[in-house]
């Protein structure tokens, strides 16, 4: 159900009610909204009242460095009514976002035109998680087992399956290269650990079937290669600005007490990583959270899909490229999953995040096709 809408009829009883025990009771509702934070008090539900400029839940930390901020645009809830929103992606050509429903099965579409949302996109969907573009606007996606291509004629196209002669774990997202169209993805395993995400496969290790890893596939060859395995779980993969780094989120806390909730960051020589280094914290105010997914501005800035702390934490937060400073923040009312940059000038940023999807114009642009 899409945006479900919470009329109330209260205003037509309100005569039922002594007036000096109402207006005790709208007092002490006040205080009560006062006393949370602005992205739990708000109401996204249509037919409310619109939120008032500028939106509190988009926090400027650093004014000289975070410049994104428009005053006169709100946090918008597109959808609602998903088990788990993940890997939503942007198609330029098509003017529409897909995103994942990974227990549930799909994948929705956002068309930019009408609003209008396809609640079965594709379905099944193999419980699919993230998804990308190529250059050639195809459709990419790492399903529970494998990686696949949706081609223009309809066909499915897998790109991989195992790697070092085993099965991949479960790949999760990825990112294309537009100079050799070359893919990179990462493969944490989280669909073959769940039975509500995938299928359990009772191998007795939190490494279904190998170290977890990044990859890369040459678009040439289709030859899979491991450039990285430092990172606990790779999860989130993103491109800098420039394309001389990639930027890798660990999410392996949820299964190794040892790990830290950082964001990798490498250094890109042609098909090989170099230079790993914990470039981003993701504490916050002394707690810390899950970095999932990455994106990169126009102007290096990396946003971070985060959560699973609580209100004034959960939802999207910027980073500066230079010394991975958090710079600012957009509050979300749920944990946020992962992210994009779409819209027709890429300057809207597309937020998955647990059972909703939210979108917001910046000023700035998303630095890639997708």
């Amino acid at each position: 159900m899409t945006n479900p809408r919470h009329d109330s009829d209260a205003a037509g009883e309100a005569d039922h009610f002594d007036r000096r025990a109402l207006l005790k009771g709208a007092a002490a509702f006040a205080a009560a909204a006062a006393a949370v934070s602005p992205a739990t008090a708000r109401d996204y539900g249509r037919g409310t009242q619109p939120q008032r400029y500028p939106d509190p839940d988009i926090v400027v930390i650093d004014e000289k460095r975070f410049k994104a901020k428009v005053g006169n645009t709100a946090i918008h809830r597109l959808y609602t009514g998903c088990l788990w929103a993940e890997g939503p992606a942007w198609n330029a050509q098509g003017q529409y976002l897909v995103w994942s429903d990974i227990p549930a099965n799909r994948q929705l579409r956002y068309l930019d035109d009408d609003g209008h949302i396809s609640e079965q996109f594709h379905k099944p969907s193999n419980e699919a998680n993230g998804s990308t573009f190529d250059t050639e606007f195809r459709q990419i996606t790492a399903e529970r087992t494998r990686l696949v291509r949706y081609e223009h004629n309809g066909s499915v196209t897998t790109l991989a399956e195992q790697a070092n002669g085993k099965p991949l774990n479960g790949p999760n997202d990825m990112v294309v290269h537009p100079n050799d169209k070359s893919i990179w993805f990462t493969d944490p395993g989280y669909g073959a650990l769940s039975i509500y995400e995938g299928q359990r496969v009772n191998t007795g290790s939190v490494q279904p079937y190998q170290k977890e890893a990044v990859y890369r596939i040459d678009a040439q060859s289709g030859q899979i290669s491991k450039v990285a395995d430092d990172p606990f779980k790779p999860n989130g993969i993103a491109f800098s600005n420039d394309y001389k780094k990639l930027y890798v989120c660990d999410t392996g806390s949820t299964h190794y007490p040892q790990a830290k909730n950082v964001v990798w960051s490498y250094d890109i020589d042609g098909d090989k990583l170099s230079n790993p280094k914990q470039f981003i914290d993701m504490t916050l105010d002394g707690k810390s959270g899950l970095g999932d997914g990455v994106r990169v501005d126009i102007d290096g800035n990396i946003w971070v899909g985060s959560g699973w702390v609580g209100e004034g934490y959960d939802g999207v937060q910027v980073f500066a490229p230079t010394d991975g400073v958090r710079i600012g923040q957009i509050r979300l009312p749920e944990t946020c999953a992962n992210l994009c940059f779409g819209g027709k000038k890429r300057n809207r940023l597309f937020m998955a995040a647990s059972q909703s999807l939210y979108a917001v114009y910046v000023e700035t642009m998303g630095a890639h096709f997708c």
